[in-house]
């Protein structure tokens, strides 16, 4: 695949990208930034939830993963979509209740400031890792097909990427991320259901044809009861997922700033619902997707590469596969990977004008305004550091990355909001942040040593309910004697 169509194809999706963020955001206001004046409709929020949690890494790494996992992701979307539920119909009333521009504005009226300082800085941490892991793949990718052959140094890739997404987040925020981030979602679906099509269409098969493939292929097993020792096991799986949608979704300020965007909390609650069952059925695809581009690459004779991340590009963009799928590759990907980093920027600025600098409570609307954009501009030097450092250290599969970080990160969130709903209970919320320190070191210790002390049990990412459960025992020991 030639650079001259890799560059056309980014350009074309940046420009239409551009004019939608443009035309949507250029009348924005903080509150239009920080929440989309609270007016958006049910549909349209639920397009965008599907595009933001579709992110660069799932459309790479998830089919890449099929060769050493089988289907047992499928076992997480379940528990995905088990939280969205949880998501729906506790958080989504309580949020709105409270009228809440930052989330972390709950554990403020509950736990008092040092929880809310220690939510806030933890979401801040949590994203920020996140969110760089996330725009990293895509500067790997565009490293690989389009950089490296012309000795472009991968700084001056990641630098050009975040500059984009600076630009088309800076001045609408959410205003404009949920009609990017719907269209986005378009993007993403027409580009798998395509890739295929043409897939199909180059095997010489049919789709009654490649039903019997997959099923008799020994990647396509869902589920995995046998060995609870196995990262692959059913309950671990699906409670990870479960919690981990809760945790990266329902506490999480860059996915809830969609969901508060609707007009009222049934509308919110209707975007969720719909939302989650799309993206579970459109991670089943993906799964299916990934035997076919193994089976192609075995077919073909082609040489996949070390790395279950590099497998999508390297199939998609082949000489023997047609141009078209490249393209689509490429499509996906970019619309995909601009759009979750564009809304993660957006969310950290939010959460640090908002939670750690008192914006709203402290400046007057033009000031706010003003802090809010220096904000904006030192989040995105911040993402291409942790990009750039990234890059150093390397990582052979990013979607394990994301949700190994998430168990460290998201965890004290986790356990602050349950000890908040499921307690009625006040702390000493000066030593909130020490037990919101001391649970993820705990964990990994406790990780490091699993193996030897339980057996043979290994945590995978069910470590971020252990991480969570920490925080809530470690709360309890800072209960104050009188009840709310």
């Amino acid at each position: 695949m030639s650079a001259a169509i890799i560059i056309a194809t980014i350009v074309g999706y940046i420009a239409i990208l551009f004019t939608v963020a443009y035309i949507s955001g250029r009348r924005a206001d903080n509150e239009g930034f920080f929440v989309g004046n609270r007016s958006s409709s049910w549909w349209m929020v639920m397009l965008a939830m599907v595009g933001a949690a579709m992110s660069g890494v799932t459309f790479v790494s998830v089919p890449g993963m099929v060769a050493a996992s089988g289907f047992s992701y499928f076992q997480m979307a379940l528990g995905f979509m088990t939280g969205y539920f949880v998501i729906a119909f506790v958080l989504i009333p309580l949020f709105y209740r409270m009228k809440l521009v930052s989330i972390y504005g709950y554990l403020e009226e509950r736990l008092g400031m040092g929880a809310y300082k220690t939510g806030a800085w933890f979401f801040f941490i949590s994203k920020l890792l996140g969110a760089s892991v996330r725009l990293y793949i895509i500067c790997v990718v565009l490293q690989l097909l389009l950089f490296e052959p012309y000795g472009i140094p991968f700084w001056l890739n990641a630098a050009v990427t975040v500059l984009l997404v600076l630009l088309y987040t800076f001045q609408g925020g959410v205003k404009s991320l949920i009609w990017t981030d719907t269209l986005k979602t378009v993007c993403l679906i027409l580009s798998i259901a395509l890739s295929i099509w043409f897939v199909l269409e180059r095997l010489d098969i049919s789709f009654s044809e490649m039903v019997a493939t997959v099923k008799s292929s020994e990647s396509s097993q869902i589920f995995f009861f046998d060995d609870i020792n196995d990262r692959r096991y059913f309950f671990k799986q699906f409670l990870a997922g479960l919690f981990s949608v809760i945790a990266m979704t329902g506490l999480d300020q860059d996915m809830m700033q969609r969901s508060l965007a609707c007009k009222n909390y049934r509308d919110s609650q209707k975007n969720l619902v719909v939302s989650s069952i799309l993206q579970t059925l459109i991670i089943f695809i993906l799964l299916v997707l990934g035997v076919i581009l193994y089976t192609f690459a075995e077919r073909m004779g082609i040489v996949l590469p070390e790395g279950s991340d590099n497998m999508f590009p390297t199939v998609a963009t082949s000489p023997t596969m047609p141009i078209i799928v490249g393209v689509l590759f490429i499509l996906g990907l970019v619309s995909s990977t601009y759009s979750a980093a564009g809304s993660a920027l957006t969310a950290l600025t939010t959460s640090f004008t908002v939670d750690v600098l008192g914006g709203t409570k402290r400046f007057e609307e033009q000031r706010l305004t003003a802090v809010r954009k220096s904000v904006h501009i030192g989040m995105a030097v911040a993402m291409f550091v942790v990009i750039c450092t990234l890059h150093h250290l390397g990582s052979s599969n990013v979607i394990d990355a994301v949700y190994t970080l998430a168990s460290y990160t998201y965890g004290p969130i986790l356990g602050l909001f349950a000890f908040g709903i499921l307690t009625k209970w006040r702390v000493r919320g000066k030593y909130v942040g020490i037990v919101a320190v001391v649970a993820p070191i705990l964990c990994f210790i406790l990780q490091q040593n699993s193996e030897r002390w339980f057996g043979g049990y290994k945590f995978s990412y069910e470590l971020l309910i252990v991480n969570a459960l920490i925080t809530f025992i470690g709360l309890m020991l800072l209960i104050k004697r009188e009840r709310r």
